[in-house]
């Protein structure tokens, strides 16, 4: 599919979404957990990173690289158009490394248990910690930073996904560019959405949250697609280029116009 189809309100009703929610209140108002995400389009781009400077990134957290292989650690890039969803329309753009805590012992390196099911996440070792996570709404950052203590800012995020051509940028509060991913994937193939367990830091103690998902997804070779991140004192550019990813080329990504998601409320462990 090469664009997004009208939502109705039959989606809204669907069963996914029939979940008990919980109202937490938020310095931009009131928000009801889980979170629901109706309608998106979004691009994941998948990195093998030197696993020492992934460590280094990671330092002070209490958690340290999974699903490495050869000295490589996964760093994903996940870029989003939210349509509909329960706090508004917005964009965001994630960048998240796989991990586990420090000292947890991941045979094959967590790649078996990446695809555990998510019906008992507390058994699951291996999940992301989002390093960055700017979005285009004050509602959407205030809900991520005072719930799950996530790393958002505010900034603009322009998303262009149509056909196998791709270009989403992360603009500076000034108005320059802070990174750029954009090309023209190669060729897909149909796939399952994965849902995940999040792990962050908030006002020091950590935060588990689960992110269940579903709709028609493809895996493509990565083609053309390079991320692109300019010289800048951000933080979010300097964590990219301590990571090397600047004119980095993912080794697959993943894509759809039909993502739908519940991001469930977070508990300290």
């Amino acid at each position: 599919m090469n664009a997004p189809t009208p939502i109705t309100t039959l989606t809204h009703n669907a069963p996914f979404f029939q979940v008990p929610r919980q109202r937490v209140q938020t310095s931009q108002g009131a928000v009801e957990l889980p979170i629901l995400y109706y309608d998106t389009s979004t691009l994941n781009a998948f990195f093998l990173v030197d696993q020492a400077k992934v460590e280094a990134v990671l330092k002070g957290t209490g958690l340290s690289p999974a699903l490495t292989i050869g000295g490589k650690a996964l760093v994903a890039l996940a870029c989003f158009e939210y349509r509909d969803t329960s706090v508004g329309v917005y964009n965001e753009v994630g960048v998240a490394a796989a991990v586990t805590r420090t000292g947890e012992a991941l045979p094959l390196g967590g790649w078996q248990d990446l695809l555990a099911t998510l019906r008992q996440p507390e058994e699951r070792r291996v999940a992301f910690h989002i390093l960055d996570l700017p979005v285009t709404t004050a509602a959407a950052n205030a809900a991520g930073r005072e719930i799950w203590g996530y790393p958002k800012f505010v900034t603009e995020i322009p998303f262009t996904l149509n056909g196998r051509h791709f270009d989403c940028s992360v603009k500076t509060p000034e108005g320059g560019t802070l990174m750029q991913l954009t090309g023209r994937m190669g060729p897909s193939f149909p796939t399952a959405p994965l849902s995940l367990t999040l792990l962050s830091l908030r006002e020091g103690e950590m935060v588990r949250a689960t992110v269940n998902v579903r709709g028609a997804s493809k895996m493509a070779l990565p083609g053309s697609l390079k991320l692109t991140v300019p010289n800048s004192l951000h933080p979010m550019a300097q964590r990219l280029h301590a990571l090397g990813l600047d004119g980095a080329e993912p080794f697959a990504v993943s894509w759809t116009h039909d993502f739908q998601s519940r991001l469930n409320g977070g508990v300290v462990v």
